[in-house]
């Protein structure tokens, strides 16, 4: 089977502020069909504009920065056997968050 992110920019959610528990409750429904399907594997959401950045030398700095134009806003894994079955639990998070989803198949561990 294959690993798949599922994810989107922390832009596209621009529902009202007070759909949010619908959006929330929707959200976590497609998590627990996909926990029961064996297909879950890790996600979240993530704080908006809150990152820091360590550089290959070690230096840390706050990010993002201004320049920014995208900024991840949440993600899930799903292990799947086709790249057919990660857009179809794609859409039902599209669904779900109200908002576009980016579908991209993770490399596989070359330890396994």
């Amino acid at each position: 089977m294959t690993q798949y992110l599922i994810s989107f920019d922390d832009g596209w959610m621009d529902f009202p502020d007070e759909e949010l528990p619908d959006v929330a409750r929707a959200a976590n429904a497609v998590v627990e069909e996909a926990r029961a399907a064996g297909a879950w594997v890790f996600g979240g959401g993530l704080e908006s504009q809150r990152a820091s950045v360590v550089a290959t030398d070690g230096t840390i700095t706050d990010g993002p920065y201004p320049e920014t134009k995208e900024v991840l806003g949440g993600f899930a894994v799903v292990e799947v056997d086709s790249r057919e079955e990660a857009l179809e639990w794609a859409a039902k998070i599209a669904v779900a968050c109200r908002c576009s989803q980016e579908v991209r198949e993770l490399l596989p561990d070359p330890t396994v």
